[in-house]
């Protein structure tokens, strides 16, 4: 069993590490589902960590259907995780019908070569899952982030069993979804999928001695602004222990 751990800062990839995590997958703005992180960020966790890094190619929030100016940025921004030596990159890209736009897609699977790559939960909006599993199949893509088109790899239990069958070791199927100690083992074990993405975040108080409450930095959806998420070694630690998980 595999463990990839979402990250989104240098820290937090160093902590999965430490928790015996075998890859990660490097985000930014997590509250919008993560977006693309800085060159910065890419290049100080690849000078930091040793097992594999992969970064999220994503723009911005909201839908999976891009105009040509964001498709233009997608494939800058994996020209530049390259260049920083990370292993692989993780995208998605939607037509209007919800189904893979199969012209975009390819295109950045090529620019990303030979790097692995990951399709995103992008795939949990597609109108058919069967049918979008079998285009990234066609396409050469390495695997499918997915919760099972539900809120939960728990809620979307069926059909993650389902997709891992019907993909039958031509791409692998990687649960997510609030995957936590307590349900990681039932999902690994009903599914029978290899590779599994959690998280292991607690929360950490800021270090500010002085904090003004009548500002805050974001729009109307307020996260404590003097508390962040971090990864923590130990929650990581805990799930590898759980399913067996290695660096292989």
């Amino acid at each position: 069993m595999l463990i990839e751990a979402c990250v989104d800062s240098v820290q937090s990839a160093i902590a999965a590490e430490k928790g015996g995590a075998a890859r990660v997958e490097l985000c930014t703005a997590l509250l919008e589902g993560g977006l693309t992180p800085s060159a910065g960020a890419i290049a100080r966790a690849r000078a930091k960590i040793s097992i594999g890094l992969h970064v999220i190619i994503r723009p911005r929030g909201g839908d999976f259907l891009y105009e040509e100016p964001e498709h233009e940025v997608m494939l800058e921004d994996i020209a530049t995780a390259k260049s920083l030596g990370v292993d692989g990159v993780v995208i998605g890209a939607l037509a209007a019908d919800a189904t893979v736009d199969v012209a975009r897609t390819r295109e950045l699977l090529e620019k990303a070569r030979p790097m692995s790559v990951t399709y995103h939960r992008a795939f949990d909006m597609t109108r058919d899952p069967i049918a979008a599993l079998e285009t990234l199949v066609e396409l050469g893509i390495d695997r499918i982030l997915t919760s099972g088109q539900d809120e939960s790899a728990v809620a979307g239990l069926d059909l993650l069993a389902e997709l891992v069958k019907v993909a039958a070791e031509r791409i692998v199927i990687m649960p997510a979804g609030n995957i936590h100690e307590k349900n990681i083992e039932k999902i690994a074990a009903t599914t029978r999928a290899k590779e599994l993405h959690v998280t292991g975040f607690v929360e950490e108080d800021s270090g500010m001695t002085f904090r003004n409450p009548r500002v805050y930095m974001g729009g109307l959806l307020r996260p404590p602004e003097y508390a962040r998420s971090v990864t923590d070694a130990r929650a990581i630690g805990a799930l590898v222990e759980r399913v067996g998980g290695n660096r292989d």
